[in-house]
């Protein structure tokens, strides 16, 4: 290869958010012969001999043995826009071959044009998208400008055979194949087949008739010089590049003479003026703007706050595996508890099932990956103003099963996990057991038909929050250490106290100093209890004033809310 062809000829992707009706394209072949280069090296030589190089009898030289007006070319190429060819110019000439609508448009179009002087391009035409003649076998035309050793690939072949423009044209939304969804165990043919990507895209392509003098029009000698495709996001794809500064790329015929070619692409398309960038960055400006005060009055600007006096506890958490199990096909089941002085929405679920999972081996365990998503919220106040005792948290309770293809149905293991108390991120594993029956007959059982000793209430798995005896079991069961199920927790929690405006300055000083105090540790149970406090401390105080000015303060205040 000489020196200066540009030797990347693959494809570039642009990103445009302007009118692709705005993009030209300036092409430019010039042929470079066998004979022409000879020649000139054998003049340069000749004259390196004499010591004097005339560059301008070279230049003049090259021009008159190649023929300037047949072996060079030069167009500017507008998006969809159609250059015919000598063989198009021939074949549409003809009124009866004319079959559809843009067949008689092309007709009018050529007659047209030999009305008025003939084209203005000889080699370089152009194929749009609507044209019966863009379904071209990529495969052939690529051998163009890829190396000889280069082979296209199973994708390069299936995608060469695809018309995206008229998946465009005929849309399929909606519509349910009749097939399977999901394969769950795919044949190598399968995905052979099904590996294709699909987008809608438009398709141009800017051909080059590169025969010899006085043959032009003949399909073999139709070459690809550039691919432009464009899909609805803006995204433009060129191949080759742009030469820019890589230089021109080389081409090469097929045949006997295996003539040499230069091309260049460069991208000519008008710039933006000032004016019209300022006034488009106003309009995205505006949209934006726009868009934010709307999603603004969707939310809100008000902070959402809880009723006072109470805590508002919002956990959203994740099942993520379970390990250790004997048994594959796992599931698990499970609750929350709501201790007392704990409520929650009317409409919310407490509990859950969730999918069921296949183990994989890991290292010596057999692990599921379930990363099964819940959340709930709950809210907690405490009716007793002089109780001082912290409150109980909400408790997590789950049950680990399997079912496997032949309906065996074991019982795998019981859990439990408290809520952590502060808030933030928490990941935490825990240990589940079940109960065993004594025997061989048990385990006998429980291998071949399924089936083994199970809780009739999974609460009972720790002390439940109902409990209120000494003794949970006098006699016990046996039970036996399984495996581990691991959660991811993230708490969130919101408290607000009920604090009259005038007790509030004479009191903000007494709450600084309480929330002065607070480790970092168990934080929230500080703050309820300095809120329960200052609560206290503020209806003393009302007791205290005298009758006539708390009946005053009554009778004002349904003003104040109307």
């Amino acid at each position: 290869m000489a020196d200066g062809w540009s030797p990347d000829t693959g494809e570039a992707v642009y990103r445009s958010r302007d009118a692709v009706k705005n993009l030209k394209i300036r092409v430019r072949i010039q042929r470079v012969t066998s004979t022409a280069v000879l020649s000139q090296q054998h003049q340069v030589s000749g004259q390196q001999e004499r010591g004097v190089i005339e560059l301008d009898t070279l230049n003049s030289q090259a021009r008159s043995e190649g023929g300037h007006g047949d072996d060079e070319e030069e167009q500017v190429v507008g998006w969809q826009d159609k250059l015919f060819s000598e063989f198009e110019v021939d074949f549409f000439r003809m009124e009866s071959v004319c079959q559809t609508p843009l067949d008689r448009q092309y007709h009018s179009e050529i007659m047209a044009l030999e009305r008025t002087g003939g084209r203005r391009n000889r080699r370089i035409f152009t194929y749009t998208d609507y044209d019966r003649f863009t379904n071209l076998e990529e495969q052939h035309y690529q051998s163009l400008m890829t190396p000889f050793k280069a082979t296209p690939t199973f994708l390069a072949e299936r995608m060469a055979n695809i018309r995206h423009r008229r998946q465009e044209r005929h849309p399929v939304e909606g519509s349910v194949p009749k097939s399977r969804l999901i394969t769950w165990e795919p044949s190598e043919e399968f995905i052979k087949n099904s590996h294709v990507i699909n987008t809608p895209v438009q398709t141009m392509h800017i051909m080059g008739d590169l025969g010899p003098s006085g043959r032009l029009g003949q399909k073999e000698n139709e070459y690809v010089l550039c691919t432009v495709k464009v899909d609805s996001s803006g995204v433009i794809t060129v191949k080759p590049d742009f030469s820019n500064t890589e230089g021109p790329y080389r081409l090469e015929t097929d045949g006997e003479k295996r003539e040499v070619w230069r091309l260049t692409l460069e991208n000519v398309s008008a710039g933006i003026s000032l004016e019209e960038k300022e006034r488009e960055q106003r309009v995205y400006r505006d949209l934006y703007v726009r868009h934010k005060d709307y999603l603004r009055s969707l939310v809100g600007q008000d902070f959402e706050m809880p009723p006072p006096g109470i805590l508002r506890m919002l956990v959203n958490g994740e099942i993520v595996s379970a390990k250790g199990y004997e048994y594959d096909d796992l599931y698990i089941h499970f609750f929350l508890e709501l201790p007392n002085n704990w409520s929650s929405l009317p409409f919310q679920s407490l509990s859950g099932v969730t999918q069921t999972c296949r183990t994989r081996t890991l290292g010596k365990d057999n692990v599921a990956f379930f990363s099964y998503p819940f959340s709930f919220e709950a809210f907690f106040r405490k009716e007793d103003e002089t109780e001082e005792s912290l409150p109980q948290w909400p408790v997590l309770y789950f049950e680990v099963l399997s079912l496997d293809i032949w309906q065996r149905y074991r019982t795998e293991g019981y859990g439990y996990l408290v809520i952590p108390a502060t808030p933030g991120c928490h990941t935490l594993t825990c240990s589940t057991w079940r109960p065993q029956q004594c025997g061989t007959v048990a385990e006998l059982r429980r291998f071949f038909i399924g089936g083994a000793p199970e809780l009739e209430d999974s609460s009972y798995v720790r002390v439940p929050g109902t409990f209120k005896g000494d003794r949970l079991s006098r006699f016990g069961f046996r039970t036996e250490t399984t495996g581990s199920v691991t959660f991811t927790l993230h708490c969130i929690q919101h408290a607000r106290a009920f604090v009259d405006a005038s007790t509030l300055k004479r009191r903000r000083q007494t709450v600084l100093d309480k929330l002065g105090g607070f480790s970092q540790q168990g934080s929230v149970y500080n703050v309820l209890d300095a809120f329960q406090r200052a609560r206290r401390r503020m209806q003393e105080a009302r007791e205290s004033l005298p009758r006539d000015l708390i009946n005053t303060s009554a009778s004002l205040a349904p003003e104040s809310t109307a």
